[in-house]
């Protein structure tokens, strides 16, 4: 039995056992399942479509009849065809998802042989069918990208849009931080719908809707690409949260003071260390129970 022949058997709940064998083999199985899950949702409750049909030919003249025969498969064709291009559709069109967990960084290759490292607790979505057309990414949480030479690329974020044509940089886009640093080439960030052109080594930074003055960044790649993180003068309410996002613990900072500034860093393969590198500069206590970090001022 052709593809065909059972989708159609499958839209009428008609196969057998070795049929629906044959028929969970198809290449699309999944992707059929989910959309005839998709397509069902969307009927209406009460309305019964083989009731209804009934009743309409029941009132068409008996000279009529014979040119019925045909009706129930082409319905049947129909319904094969919508079935076969709404999979196209949805598979064509589908972006691509690429997240990841509390500490946890991996590397993806775009279409055009871009490259993405993307951060803990982040998520890159692209689509590939459209990729020769636009290139274009959206991103929540950090990524460092490096892009390859072409038309112009786009990282769309919730906090504004960076536009580059070849070069290196880094986004990172969290609660009420947003943070662009350019390493090579030139960068646009859009903000507020002003564009702000950046060459290697500028950085923009606004923290709680505020544009916050930097100087020049003098690394040639992000720190957390070597498993560390970096901070120069940043609140310390951002440093608990990138230490969260590395270790997948959480702090009780009730008896701390979160917008002291704070410059230093941490690693992101030592619990220990780190807890002391972020604790001793600003003298600060600490006491762990479970998966909690309580911070005390000594």
């Amino acid at each position: 039995m052709n593809r065909e022949e059972l989708i159609s058997k499958w839209l009428d709940n008609n196969l057998n056992p070795q049929e629906l064998e044959a028929f969970k083999k198809l290449e699309d199985y999944d992707d059929l399942v989910k959309l005839n899950t998709s397509v069902q949702a969307f009927k209406a409750e009460d309305f019964n479509t083989s009731a209804e049909l009934e009743n309409v030919l029941s009132k068409i003249k008996s000279t009529k009849k014979q040119t019925t025969h045909w009706i129930k498969p082409l319905m049947r064709v129909a319904a094969i065809l919508a079935v076969c291009f709404g999979l196209y559709y949805y598979t064509t069109t589908l972006d691509t998802t690429i997240t990841t967990e509390f500490a946890q960084k991996t590397t993806i290759e775009l279409p055009d042989a871009s490259n993405v490292s993307l951060n803990a607790k982040s998520l890159l979505a692209f689509n590939k069918k459209d990729w020769k057309h636009e290139r274009e990414v959206e991103l929540h949480g950090e990524a460092f990208f490096k892009v390859a030479k072409g038309s112009k690329f786009h990282v769309i974020t919730k906090s504004g849009t960076v536009t580059v044509y070849g070069t290196q940089f880094n986004v990172k886009q969290r609660d009420n931080y947003f943070e662009v640093i350019c390493y090579e080439g030139l960068v646009g960030v859009t903000y507020n719908s002003q564009e702000t052109k950046l060459n290697p080594g500028d950085r923009f930074l606004i923290i709680d809707g505020k544009l916050i003055a930097k100087e020049k960044e003098n690394r040639t790649t992000p720190s957390w690409l070597n498993n560390e993180s970096q901070f120069e003068s940043l609140p310390f309410k951002e440093v608990i949260a990138e230490f969260e996002r590395q270790y997948n613990v959480t702090f009780d900072v009730t008896n701390v003071d979160i917008n002291q500034l704070f410059t230093g860093g941490f690693p992101h393969d030592s619990l220990d260390i780190a807890i002391k590198n972020i604790t001793l500069p600003l003298q600060l206590t600490h006491s762990k129970t479970n998966n909690t970090i309580t911070l005390k001022r000594e």
